[in-house]
């Protein structure tokens, strides 16, 4: 992904993922506009509830505090990092073999050994551990280690995705250890092998990071990382005018009042993030198919991604996007409100006084719940109940906080954001598998289809890229006359920086609502312009 200045209305939208913000005059080599270019804050739309990975705080990689056994790079390929090598692989798939790098230590002083790697999955995969995303290696049946130096993972079926799920961070026994997982102070003090070291966390305000001295990747450049909790897309654009903030990520309309600072750039980042309502199985109205399928019928994405997102994205034909290889090609489908009416007229939903379809005395209406101060799910909310309304069926487009969203949403839809890179095992089978159904965020919308069920499972252990093409085919042609969701739009991300650093670019991304996402996932990498 590449820089580029905005030209016009702004080409990209981004959402629910951090940004970047500058830090106040002070020590350090100086970026050239009086401040410091080793110190950097970076501002974010929501702060995570924990830091530890033993809930699931950087399972996904990037984590300025943590490390995995491997990692990604730009172009996301795997790469060594706790490990000296990417792992042997060995008995047809069922056995994954690391060896540590020598000489890391945690930012305490002491060493990672392969005992600490044991702790780190064994505790996540505990039932009693509070851990969502727990299921993403269902594959493992055991962890153990080889002396000081080596681990091994042995599955329970092969699973040819498994070697990206070990970019999930490694925490230290010795401090870990001694405390209960779901409440101890780890989860607000953490100590990694990470760049960073966690100074302060003011909730609700911001947290702190400082350079670990005992960083294997050598000492960063960007000596402090401050973190701002700053919810509302136009408090962030206002706080990055006034100079208070370096960078932030927009939508469109906001990033095109920059288009003409020539002392900030633009970095624009495709993405796996899409944007749908969730379909509530239990709602009345949510949970007819009939319902389903005619919103995905008058649902009209390419409307949303040229008006909304100002062309900055793709239409979210499913949860892949369309120029992913997994991308089942026949599902695209139009816009057809013709279609829609016709389905709910078959069905029994006939119009009523007021326009509102009603069947058997019930009104096809139902609320849709969308979190306050994020302008890009507020205009699709508004724009899907517009068209919902062209059909017959009264969507009541509501913004509320996420303490208000997540006790409803097992019977209200959701203007929702998801996303995964990597496999798409990684997005799919925690979107969609029944057995996730209202875990958290897992399967938000309690979707129960056993076909999907079926050929999620087939995906996850299938070997045979043929195979496994046709089971995670079969999932989004299912999805299409079973939708449980609404899929909107995938939707590119927008980053808006000083020009004070050099080695920024961005990766492809997933729906990331923290510190690994953006221009600054690798930090730091980052060298000062001089």
């Amino acid at each position: 992904m590449t820089s580029r200045r905005i030209r016009g209305a702004a080409a990209a939208a981004a959402l629910a993922a951090g940004v970047a913000a500058c830090s106040a005059p002070g020590g350090g080599a100086d970026g050239g506009d009086g401040k410091s270019a080793e110190s950097v804050v970076i501002g974010v739309a929501t702060e995570p509830d924990t830091l530890s990975p033993l809930l699931g705080y950087g399972k996904d990689g990037n984590s300025k505090i943590f490390d995995g056994l491997l990692a990604r790079g730009a172009d996301l390929k795997l790469k060594p990092a706790l490990a000296a090598t990417l792992p042997k692989v060995g008995d047809g798939g069922r056995t994954y073999t690391y060896t540590l790098r020598d000489g890391v230590k945690f930012s305490d002083g002491e060493p990672l050994t392969a005992r600490d790697v044991v702790f780190t999955y064994r505790t996540v995969l505990d039932a009693r551990t509070n851990n969502t995303a727990k299921s993403e290696l269902d594959a493992v049946k055991d962890v153990r280690a080889v002396g000081d130096d080596k681990v091994v993972f042995t599955l329970k079926y092969p699973y040819a995705a498994f070697a990206a799920r070990t970019v999930l961070p490694i925490v230290p026994e010795h401090i870990a250890g001694k405390q209960d997982p779901n409440t101890g102070s780890f989860n607000t003090e953490p100590v990694g092998t990470g760049p960073y070291t966690l100074a302060n966390w003011s909730k609700g305000e911001k947290l702190t990071f400082k350079a670990n001295p005992h960083y294997w990747g050598g000492a960063p450049k960007v000596k402090t990382l401050t973190v701002a909790i700053v919810p509302d897309d136009d408090v962030r654009a206002t706080r990055l005018r006034s100079g208070d903030l370096d960078g932030a990520v927009l939508p469109p309309n906001l990033a095109a009042t920059f288009e003409d600072d020539k002392d900030r750039r633009t970095y624009e980042a495709k993405t796996y993030d899409f944007r749908a309502v969730t379909l509530p199985t239990a709602g009345k109205v949510t949970g007819d198919p009939v319902i389903r399928r005619a919103l995905d019928a008058a649902v009209d994405r390419r409307a949303m991604v040229d008006k909304i997102l100002d062309g900055a994205g793709s239409p979210a034909y499913g949860p892949l996007p369309g120029d992913d290889p997994w991308f089942a090609k026949d599902i695209a489908r139009p816009h057809d409100l013709a279609k829609a009416k016709r389905l709910l007229d078959e069905a029994g939903w006939k119009p009523g006084g007021d326009g509102v379809r009603v069947k058997d005395g019930r009104r096809a209406a139902f609320t849709l719940l969308y979190p306050s101060g994020d302008k890009v799910r507020q205009d699709h909310a508004l724009a899907y109940a517009s068209d919902a309304k062209k059909a017959g069926i009264e969507v009541k487009a509501e913004s509320a906080t996420w303490e208000v969203i997540e006790p409803r949403m097992g019977r209200d839809a959701v203007l929702a954001g998801f996303g995964s890179v990597g496999d798409p095992d990684f997005g799919l089978y925690t979107l969609l598998h029944s057995s996730l159904a209202g875990d958290g965020f897992n399967n938000m919308a309690r979707y129960d289809n056993p076909a999907v069920d079926e050929a999620l499972d087939a995906g996850r252990r299938g070997q045979d890229p043929a195979e496994r093409e046709a089971a995670y085919g079969k999932v989004q042609r299912e999805l299409v006359e079973d939708p449980g969701y609404t899929f909107l739009t995938h939707i590119d991300h927008l980053y808006v920086l000083a020009d004070r650093w050099k080695g920024l670019t961005t990766q492809l991304e997933p729906h990331e609502h923290g510190f690994a996402s953006g221009p600054w996932w690798n930090v730091e990498d980052w060298q000062p312009k001089r």
